[in-house]
């Protein structure tokens, strides 16, 4: 092996680039299907960051916080900040596509000394990130199912257990269909992004007709500022910035598809920025018709069948109306699911590839020979978002939230390390030309993303209203904190003595 200076800038040794058309690895590892083309890895990213349906979705959680104000312009600010973030991490993917994605540029990206323990921690913040924004899909879905129950029946009285059955059979469904339809799954993906940019359309027709030029003014869309929080006005808007933001993070998805797909170096960074693109589009057009066509603003926040559904009947005046609108968002929710737990079993087996769960790595990184997907990650990743929903809903809220604060300090990660290092780690010796580039624009784009990271990662652990009491207290501080202990305890058991880094594999240039 290459003797690792601090000069080096990439452990070229240690990265290993495989072949698009190899199915079996000459160790005899089973690999992962080509499956996806770029149509389809376009509708499985689309149809997994769900923008428009997961800030639908999450309107409860911005109403309180800037209201009107928050939704509109707290979009656009939410959606330059990920699009920065986006573009700085496609552009690392350019250069080194790999199945960790920002696990392993973590250890390509830094210094020799700091190698080992920036990927540890990148890895273990990226499998639980995704683990836990592969829960939002399932608990999302239920809301909406719930939410359709208690529109139609005024008694009904919702029990944690109804909740938690529907949950279930999401989370159920998906694992279902991700071990043993893995070859149906772009087909799956195709019609996902078909579904989702009907429904948009559909949506914003319908909710416009039906209002019948009864629409709310320009000045309440635009400049109607609520604070029901507590805090100040600023810090209000910094909190509501966790609706848009939720519904544009998990871009890197695709990056831990590369081994799934055709010319990854080329198609993965533009599927990536092309899907925060296009959810951020379709999120502003869908949240300014609805601000457009509501009547009752203050009837969002107190609703009992959440706001989304209050939103379309609001719109409708009908609740066949409403129920045919949100039937766009449950079964988009449900492809959501599937694509969510697809890579959430894909970064578990990387990242157990490498040994970050102790005895378990090996059953983790195990590829199945006849139905070719991880199957023991898939049954992992199942496991822990069913015991998610075996706690209290504070508990689940605050894992829900922290999805984004977990994904987020995983990708701040590479990003200061190209920021600090400078535009050398991005070319190293041996690698062709890079062909996508920000060019002079790169610094800048850079030094935002980061700003935007450590910004919301911050703002995000703030209670959401003041005074705290137990149920408004935010746990997500304590789920970042039992993550951390997570990962700080397995690095001093097994990770300092026996990690040697991610077994990088980058595709192959051509």
């Amino acid at each position: 092996m290459k003797h690792t200076t601090e000069k080096d800038v990439v452990p070229t040794a240690e990265v290993e680039v495989f072949d698009q058309d190899v199915r079996v690895h000459q160790t005899g590892e089973v690999e992962l299907e080509r499956n996806f083309r770029f149509l389809d890895a376009l509708g499985m990213a689309f149809a997994m960051l769900n923008s428009w349906t997961a800030m639908a979705a999450s309107l409860s959680l911005i109403l309180p916080s800037g209201g009107p104000v928050a939704m509109t312009w707290g979009l656009c600010v939410s959606a330059v900040g990920s699009l920065a973030m986006c573009a700085t991490l496609a552009e690392i993917c350019h250069v080194y596509p790999s199945l960790g994605g920002q696990y392993d540029w973590a250890y390509l990206l830094a210094p020799p000394a700091y190698r080992r323990g920036l990927a540890w921690i990148a890895g273990w913040m990226t499998a639980a990130g995704w683990v836990s924004v592969t829960a939002t899909g399932s608990s999302l879905g239920a809301s909406f199912v719930i939410g359709l129950i208690s529109i139609w029946n005024e008694n009904y009285v919702t029990k944690p257990y109804h909740t938690f059955l529907v949950y279930l059979a999401f989370t159920v469904g998906a694992f279902l269909l991700n071990t043993f339809a893995v070859r149906a799954l772009p087909m799956v993906d195709r019609i996902a992004l078909f579904w989702s940019l009907t429904g948009i359309v559909t949506v914003i027709i319908v909710v416009l007709s039906t209002s019948k030029g009864d629409y709310e003014t320009g000045r309440f869309v635009f400049t109607t500022f609520v604070n029901e929080t507590g805090w100040p006005g600023g810090v209000a808007f910094l909190l509501g910035l966790l609706q848009s933001t939720f519904g544009l993070t998990g871009f890197d998805a695709i990056s831990h598809m590369i081994e799934e797909m055709p010319n990854p170096r080329m198609n993965a960074p533009r599927i990536m920025v092309s899907a925060v693109l296009l959810g951020s589009v379709t999120s502003f057009l869908f949240i300014v018709c609805v601000l457009f066509s509501i009547n009752d603003f203050d009837g969002l926040i107190t609703t009992s069948y959440g706001a989304l559904l209050d939103a379309y009947y609001q719109a409708t005046s009908s609740r066949a109306g409403a129920t045919g609108l949100i039937m766009f968002n449950l079964v988009a929710m449900a492809f959501a699911t599937q694509g969510l737990m697809t890579v959430a079993s894909r970064i578990v087996m990387s990242t157990a590839r490498d040994g970050l769960y102790g005895p378990l790595s090996p059953h983790l990184a195990r590829v199945h020979p006849r139905l070719a997907v991880p199957h023991w990650s898939l049954v992992f990743v199942a496991i822990w978002i069913i015991i998610f929903d075996l706690g209290s809903s504070v508990a689940l809220n605050a894992i829900l939230s922290s999805s984004v604060v977990l994904l987020e300090i995983s990708y701040i990660i590479p990003i200061m390390l190209v920021l600090l290092r400078g535009t050398k780690v991005l070319e190293p010796e041996g690698y062709p030309k890079r062909i996508l580039t920000m060019g002079k624009f790169r610094p800048f784009v850079n030094i935002f993303a980061a700003i935007f990271a450590i910004v919301t990662i911050t703002f995000f652990c703030f209670p959401p209203a003041i005074p705290v009491s137990g149920t408004s207290m935010n746990y997500v501080v304590v789920v970042v904190a039992f993550v951390c202990l997570l990962c700080l305890s397995a690095w001093l058991v097994s990770g300092k003595k026996h990690y040697q880094g991610p077994k990088v594999k980058v595709a192959h240039f051509e």
